[in-house]
């Protein structure tokens, strides 16, 4: 949203959260880190880092651990050499751990299948021979159009082992999306599949990748997984089956070394413009954080726990952590290719009791979800083993916290609330699970070795009880290294908002609390003026899910004569609620509630019960789509919904639902 010439963008700070749990004695006894470390980092980042890094194999060396020289394109471990793939797989056999797990992956259907790190290392070593053979090496693009399987796991190991770039590109976007991603990389090879299952049926994805590539020069081969025995039209010239290409190569396979600051992958996410940014990440600096943040957020001891990330292996937390850094750490992990309800709501439970899960990640979109079908369902499951939960993707909901705590964690399991995004490659603020007394919906600190500021429009920073803009104002080992091809849009992006202080500036706004803990308030695209209140949409949501009828909650903003800005929400009831709570009555007991929870001037002027919200397959919702039927303008784009008819069942009900002032 623009704002008026010299608006101040401090924000107002309405929520207050006193509930805190502190870690119980003995998991702080056994904990990965201690409250020192952040004394330490302080004292002295770039030794800290090297610490950090000497958890890898380098074949050489670094000289420098950082060169900021020439700001904003950073050089960490600089002089070092190493091997990505080399630290994910072949050091874990040598040391011994050929027979420990590295995948536990859980086909939708139900098929599964157990991959050691020895049979990890025999495979990675084929696919980068079959893909030496299609004549990758050093420097080309591999994309990547996979679901959940461990091939995906495959041929990003296999990339890095041979110095190629890889770029995933989410197995739901169309072919238009993944056009645009090869010809922007121009990559080499496309490896995809004939289809993947979706809730419970086949779904067609080579169809995708046929029509993509009649526009694409730079592709000379399509590497095809079978996945589902589908038929899929046949281009002789350049289709090729993975089983007739990878299957005959040799298990053997000796591993290059490169720069530390050699190009590891292109990851797109969206811009503002319409032309998807392609984030550049590089090699030592993004695992040394990728291995460091892994082990540490989520206290893992790889001798014993089993790790489940639920997110894809097209969005920038599959690539971090299910690929890199779990695999880096030696961790065993899950990996499912379906979908939660898929054949019914207790999939998850029934995964985590099947493998005795112990460190679970997912977002808070999936953890509403649950709360929407009923905690009876995750009360069926033995979920015992579970001892750390983690989140990420959007602020979550004190109250969702709270359930998840309560109907996942046992009341016990400490719960890590991640903040990073795509362009940092990891984890930059979060609890430590044995350090930090949680408190329910604040992201708290930020790791040791990362420095972080909330400041206002001119880049002062706000003190404790303020609000303002998140920015980062030190390098950090994961930070992107420009994006692909257009070193000007990177300055413009990210860094131009503070050049002057030389803050990277995220997009996103936050607040301190009175103790000085941070809380993520969203993209500040997502904040509302009425009457000259700066207020945030996740304060609002929060409230509203912190009413016990409410499952999920959306705000967005509306034109108002009156106000400038009228708050406008669209909520999802829990399961059992529905019968109880339709009506104006209703309506207007949920206005209440976030007056008394947040104040008058937060009051929604509307709200609408509705069955879902519109949301991409990532699990974000899209509130600019919310936003046209608030302001009862077309509805945009809607080719990236999981589901493009809620917005007409949202559109429909909006029309006949006001509440009265």
């Amino acid at each position: 949203m623009s704002q008026p010439d010299g608006q101040n963008n401090t924000l107002d700070n309405l929520l207050s959260e006193s509930r805190t749990f502190p870690p119980s004695a003995e998991f702080a006894a056994q904990a990965n880190a201690t409250a020192e470390w952040y004394d330490q980092a302080a004292a002295d980042r770039e030794a800290f880092w090297a610490d950090q890094a000497s958890r890898l194999h380098w074949d050489t060396q670094w000289d420098q651990v950082l060169d900021w020289s020439q700001a904003p394109f950073a050089k960490w471990f600089v002089g070092g050499r190493l091997n990505v793939a080399y630290n994910c797989v072949d050091r874990h056999v040598e040391a011994g751990h050929g027979d420990r797990v590295a995948i536990h992956w859980e086909g939708e259907p139900g098929d599964s299948r157990r991959i050691t790190y020895a049979d990890l290392q025999r495979e990675v070593s084929k696919t980068a021979n079959a893909l030496a053979e299609l004549g990758v090496g050093s420097g080309d693009r591999v994309a990547i159009y996979l679901p959940m399987l461990p091939e995906a796991v495959f041929s990003m190991l296999a990339c890095a082992r041979l110095g190629a770039l890889h770029s995933v590109v989410f197995g739901g976007f169309s072919a238009e999306a993944l056009r645009s991603r090869v010809n922007d990389a121009e990559a080499k090879v496309v490896i995809t599949c004939d289809g993947q299952y979706r809730r419970g049926k086949p779904m067609p994805l080579k169809a995708n990748v046929d029509e993509a590539v009649k526009d694409t020069p730079s592709v000379e081969h399509v590497l095809v997984v079978q996945r589902t025995g589908e038929d899929v039209s046949w281009n002789s010239g350049l289709d090729m089956w993975w089983h007739e290409v990878v299957d005959r190569q040799s298990e053997n396979h000796t591993p290059e070394t490169f720069d530390s600051e050699h190009p590891l992958f292109i990851l797109y996410t969206s811009g503002t413009t319409g032309k998807p940014k392609g984030i550049l990440h590089t090699s030592g600096g993004f695992l040394t954080q990728a291995a460091y943040t892994h082990d540490v957020v989520f206290d893992l001891k790889p001798d014993s726990d089993v790790y489940w990330c639920t997110a894809d292996i097209g969005w920038v937390t599959g690539h971090t952590y299910i690929v890199y850094g779990p695999l880096a750490n030696g961790a065993s992990q899950v990996i499912y290719e379906g979908t939660p309800n898929t054949p019914h709501e207790g999939r998850h439970w029934e995964i985590v009791a099947k493998y005795g899960v112990s460190l679970y990640y997912t977002a808070p979109t999936t953890i509403r979800t649950f709360m929407k079908w009923g905690a009876d369902i995750p009360a069926q499951y033995d979920l015992s083993t579970l001892r750390v939960l983690g989140t990420v993707g959007e602020p979550i909901n004190p109250e969702a916290w709270m359930w998840y705590r309560e109907h996942i964690g046992g009341g016990t399991a400490p719960i890590v609330d991640t903040w990073w995004q795509t362009e940092t490659g990891a984890i930059m603020i979060s609890p430590l699970p044995g350090v930090t007394a949680a408190k329910p919906g604040s992201a708290q600190t930020p790791l040791p070795g990362i420095s972080v500021k909330v400041v206002d429009e001119n880049g002062t920073e706000v003190g404790a009880g303020g609000g303002g803009l998140l920015v980062l104002d030190k390098p950090w080992p994961g930070m992107l290294r420009g994006i692909w091809g257009d070193d000007q849009r990177y300055r413009e992006t990210y860094w131009s908002r503070f050049a002057e202080q030389g803050y990277y500036f995220a997009g996103d706004g936050a607040k301190y609390d009175e103790d000085g803990d941070l809380w993520l308030l969203g993209r500040v695209d997502d904040v509302m003026n009425v009457s000259g209140h700066r207020i945030s949409t996740t304060e609002v949501e929060s409230a509203l899910v912190s009413h016990d009828t409410v499952a999920e909650a959306a705000v967005v903003g509306a034109s108002d004569p009156t106000t400038g800005e009228g708050i406008v929400a669209f909520v999802i009831l829990r399961g059992g609620a529905g019968e109880q709570a339709g009506g104006d009555q209703a309506v207007t007991a949920l206005r209440e509630h976030v007056a008394r929870e947040i104040g008058p001037i937060a009051k929604p002027r509307q709200i609408m019960v509705v069955p879902e919200l519109p949301k991409t397959r990532s699990g974000k919702i899209m509130r600019r789509l919310l936003r046209d039927v608030a302001e009862n303008r077309e509805i945009g784009d809607v080719s990236t919904l999981a589901d493009s008819s809620v917005m007409d069942q949202i559109s429909a009900g909006l029309n006949t639902s006001s509440a009265d002032e």
